[in-house]
């Protein structure tokens, strides 16, 4: 089976893991501040904040940013659940703005026109969650510009673009945001087994988002609300979470970080062919990249035309039995029974909905051949006009 998506181990990685085993720290030693400065310092951030996940660097954003109760957050609908829970652990109500057709992003359009409706209802958002689907940027020159306007904050979920770029710049430098949030997953660019970082700019926002993912606990002794016991003291000032990122796998981030740049770099190498290989096809079509855009690649996907939900499944489930790990991202988050029972429903979205009818997830990793590449259009040419 062709996966959609998997990890790439070298030696060195496997020799960085093992090296931390045999030290004196698996968790709370040098590697994890290692791993966060060279990060920053990839994507010229002012300071990184290492956790066990995405969706804890998530949270604790939000957390930082005062997410709570009687707030209102709004993100898109075509990402993992991960993006919209964040803020219910928070206690704050999840909106969604619907997508471009073309990208799979947040459709800025979209969001002018909710604002000026949240607006005129006083129920703007407390903070805005855009998506960078596939690997590709939102246009977050355009959405900081409304953030500016309308008064709120930024997390971008860059979960899918760490070694992307936008206006020519790393993603996750900020300009454009409060936080930007990376996930380390084994299907993502790069990898540490599990993990995420926090990017900001904000130092008070960065203190912040290190205490909470160590259970609100400060060791600092001019931090100290009271006096000092001893060399051993310590103090819990908030209600915080074991999110920690191991050395052990903050050791196999640094290590991935070395071939960040050849990962992307191959992936738009095989991206491209894909699009010269569906070129010629009148049912098949890539998504857009933008041209101030270069996108990480996390995913290809191809929307099929004039395709209907039962078709969809069909190619989908045909391409599993040959072999091929076709996939689809994603199903609307509102369209789950969990936000249904938030009082969403079928039909809020309808550019997602639609875009969900027909994508579908090809494989793409930096070993995938340009001969798999070449069975898998093939296959999938066969079954669209079967």
């Amino acid at each position: 089976m062709i996966p959609y998506g998997k990890q790439n181990i070298s030696q060195q990685d496997i020799d960085a893991v093992v090296d931390v085993l045999k030290s004196d720290w698996l968790t709370q030693g040098p590697k994890v501040p290692l791993f966060e400065s060279a990060v920053a310092q990839y994507c010229k951030s002012q300071y990184a904040v290492a956790t066990n996940s995405a969706t804890s660097a998530l949270h604790i954003a939000c957390m930082a940013l005062n997410v709570s109760e009687g707030d209102v957050v709004w993100t898109s609908p075509n990402s993992f659940i991960a993006s919209a829970n964040c803020a219910r652990y928070c206690g704050a109500s999840v909106d969604f703005v619907d997508i471009e057709l073309e990208t799979g992003n947040m459709c800025v359009d979209a969001l002018k026109s909710k604002l000026a409706d949240a607006q005129q209802h006083q129920r703007l958002p407390k903070v805005l969650i855009p998506v960078h689907f596939a690997g590709q940027s939102c246009d977050m020159k355009a959405i900081a510009q409304l953030a500016k306007q309308y008064g709120f904050k930024i997390i971008e979920d860059a979960s899918h673009a760490v070694g992307g770029r936008y206006d020519n710049k790393p993603i996750g430098n900020c300009e454009y945001s409060d936080i930007c949030v990376f996930s380390f997953h084994p299907v993502k660019i790069i990898t540490s087994a599990e993990g995420g970082m926090a990017m900001t700019n904000d130092e008070k926002l960065a203190a912040t988002m290190c205490q909470l993912r160590s259970h609100g606990v400060v060791s600092d002794d001019s931090l100290f609300a009271q006096t000092s016991h001893g060399p051993w003291y310590y103090e819990q000032h908030a209600l915080g979470y074991n999110y920690r990122m191991t050395d052990i796998h903050a050791a196999l981030g640094y290590s991935q970080l070395n071939s960040l740049g050849e990962f992307v770099h191959q992936r738009n190498v095989l991206a491209q062919h894909y699009d010269k290989l569906l070129a010629t096809s009148e049912k098949v079509l890539p998504l857009v990249v933008h041209s101030n855009c270069y996108s990480a690649y996390h995913l290809y996907v191809v929307k099929l035309l004039d395709c209907d939900p039962v078709k969809h499944s069909y190619v989908v489930k045909k391409l599993r039995e040959l072999g091929i790990y076709a996939h689809v991202h994603y199903i609307p988050i509102y369209l789950q029974p969990y936000y249904q029972q938030q009082g969403f429903q079928q039909g809020y979205c309808p550019n997602a909905e639609q875009y969900y009818h027909s994508a579908i997830t090809l494989p793409l990793f930096p070993e995938l051949s340009e001969e798999q590449q070449q069975d898998i259009v093939d296959n999938l040419l066969a079954l669209i006009n079967d």
